[in-house]
């Protein structure tokens, strides 16, 4: 019932930096996870990082890197990836109504944004 929309993915060189932002529509709750995941071609969806009020939780791969935060004013959650790799290539979705912060912990779904990582 709440409407994600993910954007600023996007084709970057190896060691650059992208922002991507995930807006809400319709309610959220600050007791409920927000987090981001990614898919790249012939491989299962991964969790990314996950935000529930002011505490963040990141895969191994994203830490150091990846910076999740949110904006409760604006109703939405970022993530700044910086030091890409080409392996970071992968289509990115933002995900809300998690009761936790695996992939079947969360209710909805943005469409996904592509992030191309060129060597």
């Amino acid at each position: 019932q709440v409407q994600l929309v993910e954007s600023g993915g996007g084709l970057v060189q190896a060691g650059g930096s992208l922002r991507l932002s995930c807006a809400a529509s319709g309610r959220t709750f600050s007791s409920h996870y927000r987090g981001w995941f990614r898919q790249a071609p012939g491989k299962e969806r991964e969790f990314v990082a996950a935000i529930r009020g002011g505490t963040t939780y990141y895969a191994d791969s994203a830490k150091g890197r990846f910076t999740i935060s949110r904006d409760i004013a604006k109703n939405t959650v970022y993530l700044q990836m910086n030091s890409l790799k080409p392996e970071d290539t992968a289509v990115y979705y933002c995900a809300g109504g998690g009761v936790g912060f695996s992939l079947s912990d969360f209710g909805s779904w943005g469409q996904g944004t592509q992030v191309t990582v060129s060597s």
